[in-house]
Parts: C-alpha cells; sequence; structure tokens
C-alpha cells in the first residue's frame, strides 16, 4: 500500500464531504460515510448510521447555508484498513435571515476502507464551537 497514495484518498474524502455539504447533496455525503458510522457532538447524544445522518439533514434543510468550510489537515495516520485524521475545521453559515454565524475546532475522523477500496468516515469526533474564522 502506498501510504501518501492512501492519504490523498482520505484528503478527497474530507474535500468531497465539504464540496457536498455546501452545495445541500446529502445523497453525496451519505456516499462518503459507512452505513454504521457513529458522529460525536458536543452536548448531544451519538448520532449512530446513515440513516440517522440523513433525517437529521432533513430536519436541518432550509436552517442553515453553509457558506465556507476551511480544512486544516494536521495529521492522517493510516493502519491497515483503519486511518485517522485530526482536523482543525472552520464553517462560516448563513441563517434564513441572512445572518453569518461561524463553527471553528478540532474534528478527529476514523476512517475505514471499504472491500471497493474506498475510504469512508466510520467514526467523526466534532468538537466545533461558535467563534469567529480566523
Amino acid at each position: 500500500m502506498n501510504s501518501e497514495s492512501e492519504k490523498q484518498k482520505i484528503r478527497q474524502v474530507i474535500a468531497e464531504w465539504l464540496r457536498a455539504s455546501q452545495a445541500g447533496d446529502t445523497e453525496a455525503v451519505l456516499r462518503l460515510m459507512a452505513e454504521d458510522a457513529v458522529f460525536l457532538l458536543p452536548g448531544q447524544e451519538p448520532m449512530r448510521g446513515r440513516a440517522a445522518f440523513a433525517a437529521a439533514s432533513r430536519a436541518s434543510a432550509g436552517k442553515v447555508r453553509l457558506l465556507a468550510a476551511t480544512p486544516e489537515i494536521r495529521e492522517i495516520t493510516i493502519t491497515g484498513d483503519y486511518a485517522y485524521c485530526w482536523n482543525h475545521l472552520a464553517l462560516k453559515f448563513a441563517t434564513p435571515d441572512g445572518k453569518e454565524q461561524s463553527r471553528a475546532g478540532d474534528v478527529l475522523s476514523v476512517f475505514r476502507k471499504e472491500l471497493d477500496g474506498r475510504w469512508v468516515i466510520f467514526r467523526d469526533a466534532n468538537l466545533l464551537t461558535p467563534g469567529k474564522i480566523t
């Protein structure tokens, strides 16, 4: 396995996730995650599985619009069919009334390599909090 090539594939998953999120393309986002994905968010119960993610996306449709997403990948480590990525992420979004808000913080994602060779998000701990994007 070419480690740098596999790391690039993981970077592409992150870029595609952010592109699809900004476009509001939930179906594309769902293809980038494992069926049994788990998302950890501050102050909330874990979100388990693609179906829960899709339901949360539908519930928030029209409430916010992602304007910008800036990832700063700090580390990617691959061990067999699993990899973890530490990423500092800054988001800017707009509410329906046009007010802009931002979130920034660290994200720790675990990726799993599927049988077809694709990397997908398997676990994700999102520590974004309100604040200014620098």
